[in-house]
């Protein structure tokens, strides 16, 4: 939930990168913080594995400007993808306000875009938060693949599989070059706005 401070007028929003491992949540992030560094004063947090996975978060606020004379201020996070780490990932969206599901759009991630839509449903019922009910966007990444050949999913299916029920907008992207990288957070940050709007008094 949007943390209110009535005193100061502000408001923070939490929104939270999930999916598979993998599958470009921290480029993401990282295209974001390239596009807007030089309006905001704090540097991008990064803790990684070995592996060079993202093991707790990135952490990127910036301001949005006002709303019903509230400054907005966004806090961006990543998770963790890897099964392991579901306690992290559990931890992270403790608060969360906004989510961005960044599907993999290779052939051979499929299986591992369900488990993790499935996983993202269970840890944001710990919350009793039902996801129907959360400011969502998926984003379909790594769709620039196909130029090299390697095979992807097809819109359709990656729609079927992951936002037949949900309805969800849904951008094509490609992270790495960052293609629909700014239009995706727009969208989930308005959305998301949108759904903390009435609260403000």
């Amino acid at each position: 939930m949007a943390f209110i401070n009535t005193k100061t007028k502000e408001v923070q929003v939490k929104l939270v990168f999930v999916g598979p491992g993998r599958g470009g949540k921290t480029t993401n992030l990282e295209h974001i913080f390239s596009r807007i560094r030089h309006r905001i004063e704090s540097d991008m947090v990064s803790i990684k594995t070995q592996g060079d996975r993202t093991l707790f978060f990135d952490f990127l606020p910036f301001e949005l400007g006002a709303i019903k004379g509230y400054n907005v201020k966004t806090q961006l996070y990543t998770v963790p993808g890897q099964v392991k780490y579901n306690a992290t990932r559990k931890l992270v969206l403790k608060g969360v306000d906004g989510i961005v599901f960044v599907a993999d759009s290779m052939v051979d991630r499929r299986e591992n875009n369900i488990s993790s839509l499935e996983n993202l449903k269970e840890n944001l019922a710990f919350y009793d938060i039902d996801i129907a009910n959360i400011p969502l966007v998926f984003q379909y990444n790594k769709r620039d693949l196909a130029t090299e050949g390697i095979p992807i999913l097809d819109i359709e299916t990656l729609e079927e599989d992951l936002n037949s029920q949900l309805k969800a907008p849904s951008f094509t992207a490609s992270a790495l070059k960052g293609e629909n990288v700014i239009p995706t957070v727009k969208k989930a940050i308005s959305i998301t706005i949108v759904g903390i709007r009435d609260k403000l008094l």
